[in-house]
């Protein structure tokens, strides 16, 4: 991809304050920007972000853009949901979250979660009737909300009029990563 493929776009990364998966965030928010999107972090307050490696090492810490109560979702292309068990169990509780996601599942915009991040998605009543794929934990929470769960590095599905691209874990970042590239430039 070249460098300004993305200029024009932009992207919203709903995050908590402490335990997102480092390279679930870092990988897709650089990967991205240097494609040339604008991609924005909100995270539940404006402290800094403790991202955690596997779950339980300290990673790397990111100062957010914003706050989840002062984004305004209307604006934004895509939304971006990275996993870490912590942050997402955290993340599914938090009703501006699961507002931001019904936001852009009801505008019919893409949506793209990796890892446990989908669990936000489940709290929100948007996995029915798709197909999508996750931590291998998180597979009969999604049958439960009446999702498909298939075990593949990525899968994209506009069932419903909505693109949701999801994937498994970081090792999948590069196929995560194609299809939310390709949602982005196909989205209106």
């Amino acid at each position: 991809m070249a460098a300004n493929d993305l200029k024009g776009r932009s992207v919203l990364t709903i995050v908590t304050n402490y335990g997102v998966e480092q390279d679930e965030l870092l990988v897709p928010v650089g990967h991205l920007r240097d494609n040339g999107a604008t991609v924005d972090v909100a995270a539940v307050d404006s402290e800094p972000v403790r991202t955690l490696v596997d779950d339980r090492d300290p990673g790397k810490t990111v100062r957010p853009d914003t706050t989840l109560a002062d984004a305004d979702p209307t604006p934004y292309d895509l939304l971006l949901i990275p996993g870490g068990a912590l942050n997402a169990d955290a993340l599914r509780q938090d009703d501006r979250a699961v507002a931001d996601v019904r936001a852009f599942v009801e505008t019919e915009r893409p949506v793209a979660a990796i890892c446990h991040g989908p669990w936000t998605l489940i709290d929100a009543g948007a996995v029915r009737g798709k197909t999508l794929t996750s931590y291998p934990s998180l597979r009969t929470d999604i049958l439960n909300a009446g999702g498909a769960w298939v075990d593949q590095s990525v899968v994209s599905d506009d069932t419903g009029g909505w693109t949701l691209i999801t994937s498994r874990t970081p090792k999948d970042l590069d196929d995560f990563l194609r299809e939310t590239e390709r949602a982005l430039i196909t989205s209106p």
